[in-house]
């Protein structure tokens, strides 16, 4: 029996027929380990103690608002787990990083997943830019005269916030739009950061394509399709998941930038690829496993759990 501990969101609030994490843990759970949660704002660092105000599940069903019996909070040394999940959701900001800076000071004793070093050190929309002939033009600015230049170049274009997430903030713009300005304005006074242009892909009313990997290997796909009159595929702004196949495309773009996912230990991963572009790596907390089994496809969270019961069985 291992001891593993969420680190994520609210686990009473989630959908139980969605959510990633719940997933995992109920997996984990059936496979009669035992599961702690809690909130990142709960860690502590205490001269070289980690600790977090967790509560352990006590039972676990997929019947929603039944879905997790959780035990009374207690403060726990992390370091008396085996496994502790990063799967709290973005933003990625200080205090996420925070989080990592923390929990990497449980290395080596405790496997962290994802590795902490490595999440801090390749945001998502960064990390990305690494494989530039796998991605569509994109400038990563706050120079505004810089994305005039870009837009006057590439016309219709996408701009978003360098660290947002789930769709907020993601704003299409086409050549003959006079909203230009007033939004370049907007984000000015909204984020200190940098923000995204990035040139706008037709191919994304055909879906926005999330493939699952795991560490560095493509486990399957789910297609997300934005809802009509929209252009973010993001489901909790009305985007449809349907099955799909993976393409000769979709796999030599696993296999160029697996190898970095599995060196940086970036064991689970969710890319998203539009026609024949790759847009984002997600690292912080991917999601789309529950929809992937949904339609026909593999089962990852059984899948993670062999791959980390392997791990720990061979150190």
């Amino acid at each position: 029996m291992l001891k593993i501990a969420f680190q994520m969101d609210p686990i009473d609030a989630v959908d139980v027929n969605a959510d990633t994490s719940f997933d995992m843990a109920f997996e984990a759970n059936a496979r009669g380990h035992e599961i702690w949660v809690y909130g990142p704002e709960t860690l502590q660092l205490y001269g070289d103690e980690v600790r977090a105000r967790a509560q352990r599940i006590d039972r676990m069903s997929r019947t929603q608002g039944e879905h997790a019996t959780l035990a009374a909070p207690e403060l726990i040394d992390l370091r008396s787990l085996d496994v502790v999940l990063i799967r709290q959701d973005p933003p990625y900001d200080m205090a996420y990083i925070t989080a990592a800076q923390i929990l990497e000071r449980l290395q080596p004793d405790v496997m962290v997943l994802n590795d902490p070093r490595a999440i801090r050190d390749a945001p998502e929309k960064l990390f990305v830019t690494d494989f530039k002939d796998l991605t569509p033009p994109t400038l990563i600015t706050s120079d505004a005269d810089a994305i005039r230049e870009f837009r006057a170049e590439h016309g219709d274009m996408i701009l978003k916030p360098l660290y947002g997430n789930g769709g907020a903030g993601v704003f299409r713009l086409r050549p003959e739009d006079g909203n230009f300005n007033a939004l370049l304005e907007l984000f000015e006074q909204m984020f200190r950061e940098p923000i995204i242009a990035q040139k706008f892909l037709p191919s994304v009313s055909e879906g926005d394509k999330r493939i699952i990997l795991l560490d560095g290997e493509a486990v399957g796909a789910i297609n997300r399709v934005p809802a009509a009159g929209e252009t973010r595929s993001n489901m909790h702004v009305g985007g449809r998941a349907e099955a799909i196949e993976m393409t000769a495309r979709d796999q030599e773009i696993c296999d160029r930038i697996g190898p970095a996912l599995s060196e940086r230990g970036l064991v689970f991963a969710g890319i998203d690829v539009i026609g024949d572009y790759l847009t984002e790596i997600n690292v912080t907390s991917p999601t789309g496993v529950q929809e992937m089994r949904r339609f026909g496809g593999a089962d990852f969270s059984a899948l993670f759990w062999d791959w980390v019961e392997g791990r720990l069985e061979s150190a």
